[in-house]
């Protein structure tokens, strides 16, 4: 039957998802409190890709500057807008829904946008963590065409882009969102169910769920290596935030954050330094690699255990730092290299947990 959402299901979710968004994603306050108020006491069925066949699904979610989201909220005819634009350019009916990145708030924009519209959400993302290019979207790495896809803006534009790679696309976006507000929807084509799965991350919002229940599951005043081993991950430290740096880089006329985060362990005494972008991206301890995407690397607030997103961490924080196994589908040799640490600019080999 596919995993079943209730309303008492969706702090764990929202957990879940901010978890798989490795301090990036987006905030989910105000999607998790959107998608509360959609479904209220019914319930939502994540279906496996078996489940449903015959459906054609669209990869949805949200693009451009997702923190202007706090002043320009969306009203719901976004997700709508792009959809119908997709499916009348394509000729072909979006009968199902699945996400773009199954973390951050587009963990819970194709659950919002099937409530809205009345379709089926099948479990599969392209992604399966957060990553902050088109071109690392699942579909792109294994050679199939990101376009023609549709965006929608909160003011009713609608745009449909075909016939560009993943980085004419990007271009568009992000022209797009530049004049319009800061962010988009975007809905790719519909596409078979069966075709659509096979190049993507499967099973990324059961995850989600299963560890935002872990979460919620912790004993307050749980020890560091009690919540590394009841999510499932490896503490590589506690202790507290000595330096936080920021600064922007270029790339192709866009600026990206880079910084770094500095924690001195409360134990070893060893400097603990995470690299950032978008997402934290590296760990090294006293100056070694231990860590990397596209594993995730989680910055939780040792007292509330609540994860603290890349923007958000401030020096003096006192933090405990955990590394969860990231999605199987990137650990393939010829697909790593799209999402490890040297598709960033660091000059460091992947550094991933066992595979469990």
């Amino acid at each position: 039957m596919g995993t079943v959402i209730r309303e008492q299901d969706l702090g764990a979710l929202v957990v879940g998802v901010t978890l798989l968004g490795s301090g990036g994603g987006g905030d989910t306050g105000a999607f998790g409190r959107m998608l509360r108020r959609r479904l209220g006491a019914g319930e939502l069925v994540l279906r496996d890709a078996a489940d449903v066949a015959g459906v054609s699904v669209s990869p949805i979610g949200v693009v451009g500057a997702t923190s202007v989201l706090m002043e320009k909220l969306p009203g719901g005819g976004e997700f709508d807008a792009a959809v119908r634009a997709v499916s009348r350019w394509t000729g072909t009916e979006v009968t199902g829904l699945m996400s773009l990145e199954a973390d951050g708030l587009n963990g819970l924009t194709p659950l919002i946008a099937a409530l809205d519209l009345g379709l089926p959400v099948v479990d599969a993302d392209l992604m399966g963590r957060a990553l902050p290019r088109l071109d690392q979207f699942s579909w792109a790495v294994a050679g199939r065409s990101l376009t023609p896809c549709a965006l929608s803006e909160p003011s009713g534009q609608v745009i449909v882009v075909d016939n560009v790679d993943a980085a004419g696309l990007e271009r568009a976006v992000r022209s797009f969102v530049a004049h319009t507000g800061g962010w988009a929807v975007l809905a790719l084509a519909p596409t078979p169910v069966e075709a659509a799965a096979a190049d993507a991350v499967q099973g990324s919002l059961t995850r989600a769920l299963a560890l935002g229940r872990a979460h919620a599951a912790l004993e307050p005043g749980a020890t560091p290596a009690v919540v590394a081993e009841d999510l499932g991950g490896r503490l590589l430290g506690t202790g507290r935030v000595e330096e936080v740096a920021r600064h922007l880089i270029g790339d192709g006329g866009a600026a990206f954050g880079r910084g770094s985060v500095c924690v001195v362990d409360a134990g070893s005494r060893a400097v603990i330094r995470i690299e950032t972008e978008n997402e934290y991206l590296l760990a090294l301890v006293d100056g070694t690699p231990v860590a990397t995407t596209p594993d995730l690397l989680c910055v939780l607030d040792r007292r509330t255990l609540q994860p603290i997103a890349v923007d958000a961490i401030r020096s003096g924080d006192e933090i405990l730092v955990l590394a969860l196994p990231g999605p199987a589908w990137w650990r393939r040799a010829d697909r790593i290299t799209h999402v490890g640490p040297q598709a960033f600019g660091l000059a460091c080999a992947p550094q991933l947990l066992e595979a469990s």
